[in-house]
């Protein structure tokens, strides 16, 4: 492996593991000390690849949206007619229950990049309006957003039942929530899992 392979892989494993961090705990959770060992360098090595902590988290935001399009683009290639509500009923399920350093950036971050500078807020945006573009121009699937503008709401609706839904403690209440939003995006009544003993 040549050198600039290997200070490729240094610089995704970086980005990688500032991601995971940048979801599980939020910006101020970690610091560059800290997102150097989740990747396992330096703190000399991350400053290699990256002037700052606020440098990282715009390209995990970046990176982070980019995964979803890929996701979606993922979906649309192996269930053909059928991709939107397998993405939908994945999102409300595996996006709500897996842990947070695994979830989609565009459920955990927001608020993050709310607070964070224009340059970051504007990735984060680029990359919506490209993950919006995908749903819409993927291929015919019953109820998939037909438009940008229903493709962003059809998202709020998925990040708003998946951060609802974490956030309470009881699993009946969240699948509750899950299912909702599955109706009101398929038109179809979820099946619920008997909660919890």
């Amino acid at each position: 492996m040549s050198r600039i392979e290997q200070k490729q892989q240094t610089r995704q494993r970086i980005l990688d593991a500032a991601g995971r961090g940048f979801r599980k705990v939020g910006f101020g959770g970690l610091g560059v000390d800290g997102l150097a060992s989740e990747a396992g360098v330096t703190s000399g090595a991350f400053y290699v690849h990256f002037d700052s902590k606020a440098h990282a988290f715009r390209e995990s935001v970046a990176q982070g949206m980019d995964n979803l399009r890929g996701g979606v683009l993922h979906f649309q290639s192996i269930h053909g007619r059928d991709w939107w509500g397998a993405f939908v009923r994945f999102y409300l399920s595996a996006k709500r229950t897996c842990d947070l350093a695994e979830s989609c950036t565009l459920q955990s971050m927001p608020g993050e990049v709310a607070r964070s500078d224009a340059a970051s807020r504007a990735a984060f945006e680029n990359g919506l309006l490209a993950v919006a573009d995908a749903i819409v121009d993927g291929p015919p699937s019953p109820k998939r957003p037909k438009d940008r503008e229903s493709a962003c709401a059809a998202l709020a609706c998925l990040i708003g039942a998946v951060t609802l839904a974490r956030a309470v403690g009881s699993d009946a209440l969240a699948q509750q929530m899950a299912a909702a939003a599955e109706q009101l995006l398929l038109g179809t009544k979820a099946k619920l899992a008997p909660p919890a003993a």
